[in-house]
């Protein structure tokens, strides 16, 4: 076995990735204690050799894995992003650096990249972007439309609510998280008593079915963020028996060829059975003398 397939097997191993992550959390509470005025004071040179340590062993972990993987380590998404949180570590704290120096707490992210129900959770998010943005749209066209109606319908009775549409659409974005409508619908009913059927309508449909709408997206997506991790593994799975099947017919080949060019020792040409005796013309004499 090579050197390199040992290392794959040692970062593809539970235990290493349990043990980054440990680093991880060891590296996020010596980050947090640092920001303590009088901790840093005390300990100041433990959290920042604790520190160097957490970086060095992230910068080790990726360099083994860029040795192992190559340059199949920039094809995984969470690869690219430990990648870029341990690089953003390695800026110089001077100069115009120091702001990206900060950026170091993004090393407590990757527990996301190291834990798979994290990982499946941001995947899930990614995923359901292109539903979230439809919605988005639709509760948009929602607002714009009541807030049109509702500064055509109340902008005499309550002018401080929807005198004009940037009012009506300020309001109707603050009934739509559930923020004091009570209050505004109770001001507008003062001057208009069947003002509460907008509101209802309103509010059922932007409130209760436009969330529902959000569930129904996230949960599509983790359901095909999970059918797509099965397949993956299928697919690994898959490939890793095909892999082994093709390397033992090379295998049987090669053991073939070999008996066919090498014979079993003693398996030289067999000698040629016995023919029958020739005849002795001293036979039938004897014979007749005996006689």
């Amino acid at each position: 076995m090579s050197m390199r397939d040992r290392l794959r097997r040692l970062v593809e191993s539970r235990g290493f990735q349990r043990t980054i992550t440990v680093v991880i959390v060891v590296n996020a509470i010596t980050l947090g204690l640092a920001t303590s005025q009088g901790l840093d004071d005390r300990v100041g040179g433990l959290l920042s050799a604790i520190d160097k340590i957490a970086l060095g062993i992230f910068v080790a972990e990726l360099l083994t894995k860029l040795y192992v993987y190559r340059w199949r380590f920039f094809r995984d998404p969470w690869n690219c992003f430990d990648f870029l949180v341990v690089g953003v570590a390695l800026v110089p704290a001077t100069g115009p650096f120091s702001v990206v120096r900060s950026l170091r707490l993004l090393r407590i992210l990757r527990l996301v990249s190291m834990i798979p129900s994290m990982r499946r959770v941001v995947s899930t998010l990614l995923a359901a972007i292109p539903g979230v943005v439809s919605i988005v749209g639709l509760l948009v066209l929602l607002v714009y439309v009541s807030g049109v109606m509702g500064t055509t319908l109340f902008g005499e009775a309550s002018p401080d609510h929807f005198g004009d549409l940037g009012k009506s659409l300020w309001t109707l974005f603050q009934v739509t998280t559930g923020e004091a409508w009570p209050d505004v619908a109770a001001d507008v009913m003062d001057e208009q008593p069947m003002a509460w059927v907008f509101f209802l309508i309103f509010i059922l449909i932007s409130t209760f079915v436009v969330l529902n709408l959000f569930l129904a997206v996230i949960v599509s997506a983790m359901e095909s963020v999970r059918e797509d991790e099965d397949g993956a593994q299928a697919a690994a799975g898959t490939s890793a028996v095909l892999t082994e099947i093709a390397s033992l017919r090379h295998e049987l080949v090669a053991l073939r060829r070999r008996l066919e060019s090498d014979p079993a020792p003693g398996s030289g040409p067999e000698p040629a059975p016995p023919g029958p005796e020739p005849d002795n013309p001293d036979r039938p004499a004897t014979r007749a003398r005996r006689t």
